[in-house]
């Protein structure tokens, strides 16, 4: 499906996202094309940002929303914004603020004192087991070739894309998936020796 232009050119349909955005508040074609392209550009890194934050991807993509829901209410703020991207920025810092506050005050409210309720040992021998699978994972991960290790962190620790260390690395997409595929397999190995040995 392709829509016009104001020239009467077609020009792609936005995505689902950007639709979403788009209903929130915009009036006019050109806003809504300068908000559909902040976000097919912007998002992605607020999702990186958010995930790092937040831990949860879920959260990170609502939250994402949120942000762009609160910029498309601002009537003339692509027009008025030199910079749209760091007030996107500045809207997601204060999310987070207003995030943190809400977990704070849910934390305060659901405090019950020590005397009384009931305290519940630590289950040492978990946390022993846990230790010693986070020490085998490092060495196991230690055993990867150079590259391999990085594209594995740089995934499972630093939650880039494919794509992303793809463009880091120089290697092609394919490349970065078979790299993961050979630390996966390689840590599966590994691991499953060290749990016989």
């Amino acid at each position: 499906m392709s829509l016009t232009g104001p020239e009467g050119a077609a020009r792609p349909a936005p995505d689902d996202a950007a639709d979403t955005v788009r209903v929130a508040g915009s009036e006019g074609p050109d806003k809504d094309a300068g908000i559909a392209e902040l976000y097919r550009v912007e998002s992605p890194k607020l999702i990186r940002l958010f995930t790092r934050r937040t831990r949860n991807r879920d959260d990170a993509d609502d939250l994402v929303q949120d942000v762009f829901f609160r910029f498309a209410r601002l009537k003339g703020a692509m027009d008025a914004l030199e910079k749209p991207q760091a007030y996107l920025r500045r809207i997601a810092a204060n999310l987070l603020k207003d995030r943190s506050r809400s977990a704070a005050r849910n934390a305060a409210s659901s405090h019950v004192p020590a005397d009384e309720g009931m305290l519940v040992a630590a289950d040492q021998q978990r946390a022993l087991e846990a230790r010693d699978m986070l020490r085998r994972l490092d060495a196991a991960i230690a055993k990867l070739k150079p590259k391999t290790r990085e594209i594995f962190l740089a995934h499972r620790v630093e939650g880039l894309n494919y794509s992303e260390i793809a463009e880091r690395t120089g290697l092609s997409v394919k490349g970065v998936e078979k790299q993961m595929s050979k630390a996966i397999l390689q840590l599966d190995r590994l691991l499953s020796r060290s749990r016989q040995g």
